[in-house]
């Protein structure tokens, strides 16, 4: 069991980057899912504690300047994206339009004709690319040509139930990678996968138990079982799985390694057209089997050092985020395998407590949102230290605006090119539009994770989406302040000419 802990040493080794990072203030103080944290606190507590530290950071990245920050949005489009921001803040109408989704009147053909046009041509247009790959590789080409941003292209597909279903969703995410090939070079940084679109929920919740009981009691063997990083430490929650588990049965372990070619699959074709793919992640019931067949996957096709094909995520807002992140790459140094990162703080606080709180025990989920920024912050710095000697590749995906100022300002300090594709600011399509521009216009490597499919499929997602940016505190509040900014100032000089 030794080896399954971080050591004191590397913990205590953390605490300077850590404290470092807790000491400047926040002006922006939410967050939101799938690459952010959902909690809204309260306008008046910063994020982190004011000091002096934070003047080192108000250099890096400028958002003072709207004329320079939203030069490549047109007029109309600047207008069209801070009405539908505006609309999406309006909380009565979120709720209305949440309900009235979740409804049987949406059964009623007329009125469902009418619900899901006046979403096409409002949050759809905002929130996704297109309805299918096509549609999105021409967003990604307009995006890259006018901003420079590129795409993570992510087929909005949910969960699975049997096979046939799987495969089929396995060709919509090989759809992604054929649609990517004719674009131009570097405008996609990604393809998006779900594991849970291609392995039922059921199997890997059953996986998921497996490897939690194995872990606990190293004896218990899982003849199915391949090479992998490490998926738990000590501190990982183990409540899922309180009694010992059935072996799989075979005709699950065959469904498991139809998952797992499907997976590799994949990845071959991402690897033969030079386009990583990223696996999201999902709640801890079932992210054991998650990272398990990532890994598995990386360690066959992570072979070059410069360019890894397969990045895990890793969620901060867990408790044991920081030590799973650490054993990881330890180990995947020990094996001479790069390994890839996308970093994001979570998406299923509700969820996850309520589940923990059921069966009687702590969240797995950090007790207040400074500890979940902290321990951002953290591993972040951790993954630009082993970038800049050298080792594995990260996507830093936030909303926050002081994890952007503070990590771009590391990654200067640490001497990490700005040109370098190991290091990646990413922000949700249709969000977080001044942190994304900000961060281009100082020269980082900024993708928009951009979701796709038919309104229906995407449905899912853009509840979550509407869900994030409700009431005034939500995480559009400084995108819609700066845009009005910028509208009032093209207002102004249109009439009184010159550059006001």
């Amino acid at each position: 069991m030794a080896n399954r802990l971080v050591s004191s040493s590397t913990l205590l080794s953390l605490r300077p980057f850590v404290r470092a990072f807790n000491s400047s203030p926040s002006s922006i103080t939410t967050d939101v899912s799938p690459l952010n944290f959902g909690e809204k606190p309260d306008d008046d507590t910063p994020i982190f504690p004011t000091s002096a530290a934070a003047t080192a950071t108000t250099s890096t990245i400028d958002l003072g300047d709207v004329k320079a920050l939203f030069s490549s949005m047109s007029t109309a489009k600047l207008l069209r994206a801070a009405g539908n921001l505006h609309l999406a803040a309006l909380e009565p109408m979120v709720d209305f339009g949440m309900w009235l989704m979740k409804s049987g009147l949406m059964e009623t053909a007329g009125l469902r004709g009418i619900v899901l046009g006046t979403i096409r041509h409002t949050f759809f247009e905002h929130f996704c690319a297109g309805r299918d790959a096509e549609e999105a590789g021409r967003t990604a080409r307009r995006i890259w040509e006018s901003t420079g941003m590129r795409a993570m292209l992510n087929y909005a597909l949910e969960h699975t139930t049997d096979n046939p279903t799987s495969d089929r969703n396995l060709e919509g995410f090989i759809g992604t990678v054929e649609a990517s090939k004719p674009l131009p070079p570097s405008s996609v940084s990604f393809a998006i996968a779900k594991i849970t679109a291609i392995c039922s929920i059921d199997l890997l919740k059953r996986l998921s138990d497996l490897l939690r009981w194995q872990y606990r009691n190293p004896s218990f063997h899982l003849p199915w079982k391949q090479n992998c990083f490490p998926i738990f430490a000590d501190s990982s929650p183990f409540y899922h799985t309180l009694e010992r588990p059935d072996p799989l049965t075979p005709e699950e372990e065959q469904d498991l390694q139809l998952a797992l070619q499907r997976l590799f699959k994949l990845c071959h074709n991402c690897r033969e057209a030079n386009l990583p793919v990223s696996v999201d992640a999902e709640y801890t019931s079932v992210q054991p089997a998650i990272d398990y067949l990532t890994y598995a996957a990386a360690i066959e096709y992570n072979k070059d050092k410069n360019n890894p094909i397969v990045y895990g995520t890793i969620q901060a807002y867990l408790k044991d985020s920081m030590d799973r992140l650490f054993l990881a790459a330890q180990a995947a140094d020990k094996m001479g395998v790069p390994i890839g990162f996308k970093l994001v703080r979570g998406a299923y606080l509700c969820s996850e407590t309520q589940l923990a709180s059921s069966l009687g025990y702590d969240s797995p989920v950090h007790n207040s949102i400074q500890e979940t920024h902290a321990c951002y912050n953290g591993c972040a710095s951790f993954l630009l230290d082993r970038i800049a000697n050298g080792s594995g590749s990260v996507v830093l995906a936030t909303h926050n605006i002081e994890s952007g100022k503070l990590l771009a300002t590391k990654a200067r300090e640490l001497g990490i090119s700005k040109e370098d594709h190991k290091v990646q600011f990413a922000q949700l399509y249709g969000m977080s539009e001044s942190l994304s521009f900000a961060l281009k216009n100082a020269g980082f490597q900024v993708s928009k994770y951009m979701a796709y499919g038919p309104i229906e499929k995407v449905l899912p997602y853009l509840l979550r989406r509407a869900e994030e940016n409700r009431g005034l505190l939500s995480s559009s509040s400084l995108d819609r302040l700066l845009m009005r900014k910028e509208l009032k100032r093209r207002v102004k000089a249109a009439v009184l000419g010159g550059d006001s």
